[in-house]
């Protein structure tokens, strides 16, 4: 590789890096600053960039706010997060490991019609999913927000691509064994699916943290409303308090930052090794 081709691609590198953090530096900036005068003159310039003042005044307000209680939020959207992934994990391994092992007709048929709904934008199921969920009674509730997204066609496919790519012979001498399917699941095909699931569980986890518009639609009041319609509600009430603001977009974006920089490495290896053995 040419010298010149080395600068070109430490420049680009250098640019998408700022590209990608100055909006955080930006964010961390304000937020620690609680002088909102200053917010203001500093705000369209390079010095909103970098933080001239380091006070957490902003984030105790946004914390003890008894009209918006972040923590409440906070425990929401960690329940409902959790919930979502760790059972969608078990649903869709197992369904996806039924689809590529089980037996009858039945697979292929319901392969494409996943491969379908696969397709078919969310934003077009809201109106009868609501409408579904009323029925039950399910609105403002947990359950509104954790069970309509267990399954999901992407991770079933997902699955579904890593399992059928496990040697027959593996899953036959099992057989023989006398393992029936789901033993042979839990002990052979979930083992072997580690990089499936750590691929399924961070997109999954970062898919329901920022969903915004089904939470919006389905929950009424701060006792089960997550932290991205909070947000929404916080920013309408506070919309000449940048600092708060920044605070409360700090405080919401920090758990997924921490999910990305302890679980990056299993992450991006996952991705590798599926496309390796894919």
């Amino acid at each position: 590789m040419s010298l010149i081709s080395r600068v070109i691609r430490l420049l680009l590198g250098v640019l998408l890096t700022v590209l990608v953090l100055g909006p955080l530096m930006m964010m961390l900036s304000v937020s620690l600053n609680p002088d909102e005068a200053a917010i203001n003159s500093t705000l369209g310039t390079s010095k909103a960039f970098f933080p001239t003042v380091f006070s957490f005044q902003n984030y105790r307000e946004v914390i003890d706010d008894p009209y918006q209680p972040f923590l409440r939020y906070l425990f929401n959207t960690l329940l409902v997060t959790i919930c979502t992934v760790g059972l969608g994990v078990v649903v869709n391994s197992a369904a996806a490991f039924a689809l590529a092992w089980g037996y009858g007709a039945y697979r292929k048929l319901y392969l494409a019609v996943i491969i379908a709904i696969f397709v078919i934008p969310g934003e077009g199921l809201l109106i009868p999913l609501i409408l579904m969920v009323s029925r039950l009674g399910w609105l403002d509730s947990y359950q509104v927000q954790i069970v309509p997204f267990i399954a999901s066609a992407f991770s079933i496919f997902l699955f579904y691509q890593f399992f059928s790519k496990i040697p027959a012979e593996l899953i036959e001498a099992a057989r023989i064994d006398g393992a029936h399917l789901p033993t042979i699941f839990f002990r052979i095909g979930l083992p072997l699916s580690k990089p499936v699931i750590a691929t399924t569980a961070i997109l999954g986890f970062l898919d329901v943290w920022n969903s915004y518009l089904w939470p919006s639609m389905v929950t009424r009041g701060v006792e089960f409303r997550p932290l991205s319609v909070a947000m929404a509600a916080f920013f309408s009430n506070q919309q000449s308090y940048w600092g708060n603001v920044s605070a409360f977009a700090v405080l919401m974006a920090l758990p997924v930052i921490i999910v990305f920089l302890v679980f990056q490495r299993w992450f991006v290896a996952s991705v590798v090794g599926s496309g390796v053995k894919g």
